[in-house]
């Protein structure tokens, strides 16, 4: 893809190759979810490579089940970490500055997305959490395939409108450790278990990255075209 601005047609919206500027709210919660997704990844792997007995039952039962599936875990999680890693690389340069890190994000997230379906035949949750994987997986790699398709038009402002919806997605993963820990929390007086609020969690932290990011394209992208309507009657 050409790094060279394109002008406009009369055709083509301005606000197409234009995103929205996040707010600081969001950029922060991008940053925390980043930084837990990542932590999340280092945790399993340590965990994977030395295993431990001191753990809490319910941990220690979590970590087990992973152990079962560890090779699957690894195909899994390990492109995973490098798919957070190149993402604030590629979101917060102009689009076409970081050709060497949009490249690999697109296979990288097509192998997360489909080992994410082998790994729902492992889900923790039963069926309530297979369904909130096989449902989020499926919007963020058609969100990464819509995004791909607008990259090899070239489409810059299409491309990252669907890029950070896929990424937002992916990054619900994090959402879902807050949402995780209330539960965690309080099981001794909801007598809870992980195979009981697993999906639940995963149902409530997806959701409210998917909603999030969708309410601020969306208002934002009015924000926007109004800008631009502006900006083109007064030129």
């Amino acid at each position: 893809m050409s790094s060279t601005a394109r002008v406009p047609s009369p055709q083509q919206p301005v606000q197409s190759l234009v995103a929205p500027k996040a707010p600081l709210g969001l950029r922060i919660g991008f940053w925390i979810c980043i930084a837990i997704s990542v932590a999340v990844v280092l945790r399993r792997v340590i965990a994977l490579a030395f295993p431990t007995r001191s753990a809490a039952p319910q941990l220690a039962n979590l970590d087990a089940a992973f152990a079962s599936h560890t090779a699957l875990t690894l195909a899994h999680i390990l492109p995973a970490l490098a798919f957070v890693v190149l993402v604030p690389v590629v979101l917060l340069r102009p689009p076409g500055m970081a050709q060497w890190a949009e490249r690999p994000l697109y296979p990288l997230g097509a192998v997360v997305g489909l080992t994410a379906y082998a790994m729902s035949r492992f889900a923790v949750g039963g069926w309530v959490e297979r369904s909130a994987v096989l449902f989020f997986n499926t919007w963020f790699l058609f969100s990464l395939a819509r995004s791909f398709a607008f990259r090899r038009r070239p489409e810059p402002g299409l491309e990252r409108r669907w890029l950070l919806r896929a990424v937002v997605v992916l990054l619900g993963i994090a959402t879902t450790r807050p949402v995780m820990g209330v539960f965690f929390a309080t099981s001794r007086l909801t007598h809870l278990t992980p195979n009981q609020f697993f999906g639940v969690a995963f149902w409530i932290g997806f959701s409210i990255n998917a909603l999030v990011i969708e309410i601020w394209l969306r208002t934002g992208g009015r924000r926007l075209r109004k800008r631009n309507s502006v900006r083109l009657a007064g030129a």
